[in-house]
């Protein structure tokens, strides 16, 4: 089916006190790895193109490859701009067709984040595309953050409330205590914090750096409002642990399509296991899309004669 915007999807994901999973969509394997995964959950999903995913294959690819992924399955797909550094890469994501923007302000002092964001949503408002923005900063865990770093990033509900208001941003990636790029799940999130900001602010929350935050404390979370978890060092852990397997099980190999066809399936797996954890699998009936008409034939995922 053609792409739909976030809006929709992460207001039915708040009413249904669940999350929708946004994974990064960083080459095919990974998209269709994704894609497949929330065909198989009936899932609305989020495939979220990265400032590395741009570096490495390129703007208008990295979008097209999410498009034609979306327009062969019957389950709502969003492609999402993560972590847009400019006014101007906005406006090109939208020119791409991006049906979900970005806006990250957090390393900006609050008048300038909120000059800009406000300017990226009056235009993305224009067509109906929704936007995020961030207020406060998750930190990235290999600038050797401390607890107290984290802490002093997090974000102010005084705060979020006139941001939100001043810029209409639809929804916000708040920082509550996840971490960027960790590892191992072993962070925990302020949810007295999640608390005291819903108490300020009504629109969807988004939480980054959900690789290194604990299952039971993201789902803790949910209640509050927040209705988009970000996943993306877990996917790539999954597809190199697909490579590492595919070069094990054939060491010869020459072909990468038989090796990269195991960094398809990894990916899936870590991709339904976020799914049912998030609460959204079986959700596109419930949030009133059409259900899924078909999986990818191993044909149509490409897989090697």
């Amino acid at each position: 089916m053609p792409l739909v915007t976030s809006k929709e999807m992460l207001l039915a994901a708040v009413e249904g006190h669940y999350a929708v999973g946004a994974f990064n969509a960083n080459n095919m394997e990974q998209i269709q790895g994704i894609i497949n995964a929330a065909v198989a959950e009936n899932a609305p999903v989020i495939l979220q193109v990265s400032q590395g995913a741009i570096r490495y294959a390129g703007l208008e690819f990295a979008a097209a490859m999410v498009k034609t992924a979306a327009d062969l399955v019957n389950v709502p797909v969003v492609l999402h701009l993560d972590h847009g550094t400019d006014f101007d890469q906005n406006v090109r994501c939208m020119r791409a067709g991006f049906t979900s923007l970005m806006f990250d302000g957090s390393a900006l002092p609050l008048e300038e984040n909120v000059a800009i964001t406000s300017r990226v949503t009056e235009i993305a408002h224009i067509v109906g595309v929704p936007v995020e923005a961030e207020l406060g900063k998750v930190l990235k865990s290999t600038d050797n953050v401390t607890e107290e770093d984290v802490l002093n990033a997090m974000t102010k509900p005084e705060e979020a409330r006139e941001f939100v208001e001043r810029t209409k941003c639809d929804s916000l990636a708040i920082a509550v205590g996840s971490v960027h790029a960790m590892r191992s799940q072993a962070a925990e999130l302020n949810i007295e914090r999640v608390k005291a900001i819903r108490q300020m602010v009504d629109i969807p929350f988004v939480l980054h750096g959900s690789s290194g935050v604990r299952e039971e404390s993201a789902l803790e979370a949910i209640p509050y409002g927040v209705a988009k978890i970000n996943v993306a060092t877990l996917l790539n852990q999954a597809f190199t642990t697909g490579i590492k397997r595919g070069l094990a099980e054939s060491p010869d190999e020459v072909d990468p399509r038989k090796i990269l066809i195991h960094s398809r399936d990894e990916v899936m797996e870590a991709v339904r296991h976020k799914i049912r954890t998030f609460g959204s699998s079986g959700q596109v009936t419930a949030a009133g899309y059409r259900t899924p008409k078909k999986v990818f034939s191993k044909a149509e995922l490409g897989e090697a004669e």
